[in-house]
């Protein structure tokens, strides 16, 4: 179940990620990052591993996405 959940965060959360790849629209990442990290919690809960490695996937885009943008450090 915690799974399951894991999944449709990660998919959420890749709906905000995805468009926010677009120059100017990199703060929406910020936004993503919460719902992202959530995901991953439950995901690290759940029996499975891939709700977590989904979400982890998402937080590796969003990551580099504010990198390159100078939005981390």
């Amino acid at each position: 179940m915690l799974n399951a959940l894991a999944y449709i965060i990660g998919l959420i959360s890749l709906i905000i990620v995805i468009p926010a790849q677009i120059p100017l629209l990199g703060w929406a990442n910020w936004l993503a990052l919460p719902v992202i990290v959530t995901g991953i919690i439950l995901g690290a809960l759940s029996s499975k591993d891939g709700g977590r490695n989904f979400c982890l996937v998402a937080l590796l885009i969003a990551g580099v996405r504010l990198t390159l943008g100078g939005g981390l450090i």
